[in-house]
């Protein structure tokens, strides 16, 4: 699931979209750009979250899957098309 957009379904956090920057059997982490950096991700439950169909670009995915660094700015605009997609 690294690399995938999701939202959250539950929480105060309800609705927004991250980026899968991590993952292990219970717990997925997850990143924005902007609130939850890469460096410090938010931990979430596997049942709270909705996967979203789209994929992030291949480059961005490569680099999350290989652990190299990643800009918070490179998440921000991945998420800024995939709401833009979702709200048209």
């Amino acid at each position: 699931m690294i690399g995938m957009f999701a939202t959250s379904k539950a929480g105060h956090d309800k609705d927004t979209v991250y980026i899968i920057v991590q993952e292990d059997t219970e717990y997925v982490y997850l990143a924005d750009g902007k609130y939850k950096d890469t460096e410090h991700p938010k931990k979430k439950n596997k049942k709270h979250i909705q996967i979203i169909k789209k994929e992030s670009d291949d480059i961005l995915k490569e680099k999350l899957i290989k652990k190299q660094p990643i800009y918070n700015e490179e998440i921000r605009k991945a998420i800024g098309g995939i709401v833009c997609q979702k709200q048209m």
